[in-house]
């Protein structure tokens, strides 16, 4: 399978990530359905601990691996489910292309990470894209849509800290070791929430198949494929999925969820990403690239 077509199904596997949140989260409950997320999604990367050299790492590299366990999965998964609770799967997925956005402002703020003027910008026009998709939603001047919204913005904004973080401590580290340690200590941080939080009622077979996806496909083998992909292509190449997974996170909820996918959805989603490419480089790696 070539980069392209493997970034292709990067982004469809993770745009249905939302889809299989809608489907499980009201029925579960967030935090439940989060922890068995990433405690299946550590059985299935449990194999990378067969190597020597990767249990060694673990070892030294404990506190990181629950920070980034914390920050980039348990934290945003959750806030994502509960999000799902309120709000269309296409439409998470468009405001999880705002973690670009956050990393640059982050980046800045915390790590002294050098931002361009190119990059301000692109913050600017990003988040001008964020208020043009929410302030246009049915529901969000009431209730609890505004809530969700918020949530779901929330989730980015520790993916852009998580980014950082783990650029800063865990660069010397084995990308499957992150992978799994952030899976292991996200699925330890949560099993005790998840007890009394678990629903009482029966929970059907079509729910227990959307958390395997979730779990075996979104989480474990996504990770896999990315991390692959870093290694193959480079991390600018891998990092490019940011821009596909809103077009397939609404094609899989108009499929299967009968989602509407309004022009303001469509227009706030181009001005996201139009943000987003200014805020990470992409669009000066684009015009360099064209030559222009």
């Amino acid at each position: 399978m070539t980069p392209i077509l493997e970034l292709l199904l990067l982004a469809a596997i993770w745009g249905a990530s939302f889809l299989f949140l809608r489907i499980a989260a009201p029925v579960l409950g967030p935090v439940p359905l989060i922890a068995l997320r990433v405690s299946i999604a550590a059985l299935v990367l449990l194999p990378v601990l067969r190597s020597a050299r990767i249990r060694g790492q673990l070892r030294r590299k404990l506190w990181p691996l629950a920070v980034v366990g914390v920050t980039n999965s348990a934290l945003p998964f959750t806030l994502f489910a509960a999000g799902a609770l309120h709000l269309g799967a296409g439409f998470e997925a468009i405001l999880n292309a705002t973690t670009p956005l956050w990393a640059a402002l982050i980046g800045a703020l915390l790590f002294r990470v050098a931002i361009s003027g190119a990059q301000i910008a692109g913050l600017f026009v990003g988040l001008l894209g964020v208020v043009l998709l929410v302030g246009e939603q049915p529901g969000m001047s009431h209730g609890a849509e505004p809530l969700a919204a918020a949530a779901a913005l929330l989730a980015p904004v520790s993916y852009g800290f998580a980014v950082h973080y783990a650029r800063r401590h865990l660069a010397d580290t084995d990308p499957a070791l992150t992978a799994f340690g952030g899976q292991a200590f996200a699925a330890l941080l949560l099993a005790v929430p998840a007890v009394p939080l678990w629903p009482a009622h029966a929970v059907p077979a079509g729910i227990w198949a959307a958390v395997g996806a979730l779990a075996v496909l979104c989480t474990g083998f996504a990770y896999v494929l990315y991390f692959r992909l870093i290694a193959q292509v480079g991390a600018a190449f891998a990092a490019s999925v940011t821009f596909l997974i809103p077009v397939f996170g609404m094609l899989w909820g108009a499929l299967f969820l009968h989602e509407a996918v309004t022009p303001a959805m469509l227009l706030g989603c181009a001005v996201i990403l139009a943000g987003t490419a200014l805020a990470s480089g992409q669009w000066r790696r684009l015009v360099a690239r064209r030559g222009v």
